[in-house]
């Protein structure tokens, strides 16, 4: 570790390294050898020059004595420099253990440093996708909720009344269930034609409450609006959502510019009391009468409508309805006999409007009420429930003469 730290350390920490570098990087100093000292010269011969003189001894010649001054300074010399260069090279070295001790990681073993973490790295990617995974149920559940807090429950409607435009409708569905007979649970029944204006999300009786107050306050502005004229919708051709839901169209006049205004009046006002009202697509007034969702199995079976299925009523004149009636009806609630939605509060446009809408009250529930008696025939006309009903009856008829004999049996004198 320490000498992977040493190759690494220039490169981390130039400036203080660059001192240290040359002493560091030199190769070491090889101790100095001493020199061979010089040989002295050989005495004269004895008794040469007056035979018998005084021998000389070591070190009494001056230049004997000079020379040896000299060898020991060059010996000096040169150990003082051996012994510089070995503490340079203990102060680079104490420098560049010095930095070293500077590392936070300098007595710590990279392999197991790495292990440690790999692991600690693996654990808390896990933990992030088990929180992750929390997460987003929580997020779709929060969804989930605010789409039942929003889903629109109730809507303002206008009915169709005009028996003309609900025959044509019926003549549609009945066109189309002979070609694809699936298609029956799509239809719309219709008793429940209408034109919507608005929807909205009432969550409690208090903004129930609310909703009816603001659709009377809205009364009189839609009045003023129409300034005594009467607003005839007319209906003509067929087209599709998406090849999802199909609707007769409602052709365009100057009447369905005004039937826009007062779509736009009604939501300002609901708007003023706190009402959320009214969604992202623009208004497009139309008459559903067939719809996919209407059947969660059918969505499965069937993705889309054909549309020539509908072909040669797609520019059928259906007929016109006068605007003089707008309702605040409950999607959720169940609907009235005649098939119409559960209206919690209705306005009548009009001063003429009342008996009018008495007699259609009146109409609606004479046609519910004969819808059913046929139905009653079609079942007494088939012979499986001839036959049940019969055996129905002759059970019952057994049932009654036994129950008389045992009660005969238990009123005798022995009894």
């Amino acid at each position: 570790m320490q000498r992977l730290l040493r190759r690494l350390l220039p490169a981390l920490c130039p400036a203080r390294a660059a001192a240290a570098a040359p002493a560091f990087l030199a190769p070491p100093a090889r101790p100095a050898r001493p020199r061979p000292m010089a040989l002295r010269p050989p005495p004269p011969a004895a008794g040469a020059g007056g035979g018998g003189g005084p021998r000389r001894v070591a070190g009494e010649s001056p230049e004997h004595d000079d020379l040896e001054n000299v060898l020991e300074k060059e010996i000096l010399k040169e150990n003082k420099e051996s012994t510089q260069q070995r503490k340079e090279r203990c102060a680079s070295t104490d420098s560049t253990d010095s930095l070293m001790v500077e590392m936070p990681f300098v007595n710590i073993d990279i392999e197991d440093e790495f292990a440690v973490r790999l692991t600690s790295e693996v654990n808390l990617k896990k933990k992030r996708k088990r929180t992750t995974g929390r997460e987003n149920e929580e997020d779709n559940e929060r969804k989930k909720k605010k789409k039942e807090q929003y889903r629109p429950n109730f809507f303002i409607s206008i009915p169709i009344t005009n028996s003309e435009i609900s025959g044509g409708v019926q003549a549609v569905q009945d066109t189309i269930i002979q070609k694809d007979h699936r298609l029956s649970k799509a239809m719309v029944h219709c008793g429940s034609l209408h034109v919507t204006l608005l929807v909205m999300h009432l969550s409690s009786k208090e903004e129930v409450s609310t909703a009816v107050d603001a659709l009377s306050d809205s009364k009189d502005l839609v009045e003023d609006l129409l300034k005594g004229k009467t607003v005839d919708l007319s209906f003509q051709g067929i087209d599709h959502f998406r090849n999802e839901v199909g609707f007769v169209k409602l052709a365009e006049s100057d009447h369905t510019a005004i039937l826009m205004e007062i779509a736009e009046t009604i939501k300002k006002i609901f708007q003023e009391k706190g009402i959320l009202a009214g969604g992202d697509r623009a208004f497009k007034p139309h008459l559903t009468f067939m719809k996919l969702s209407k059947s969660p199995k059918l969505r499965k079976e069937v993705k889309k409508i054909d549309p020539s299925l509908y072909e040669k009523f797609k520019s059928h004149y259906f007929g016109d309805e006068i605007l003089h009636r707008l309702d605040l009806c409950s999607m959720l609630k169940k609907k009235q006999p005649n098939g119409y939605y559960y209206c919690e509060s209705c306005v009548i446009l009009g001063k003429n409007h009342g008996a009018d809408l008495v007699k259609e009250a009146l109409h609606r529930e004479t046609q519910a009420l004969l819808s059913k008696r046929n139905q009653i025939k079609k079942l007494l006309s088939s012979p499986e429930i001839r036959m049940k009903i019969s055996k129905e009856l002759f059970e019952d008829r057994h049932n009654y003469t036994s129950k008389g004999k045992s009660c005969t049996d238990s009123g005798s004198p022995n009894a």
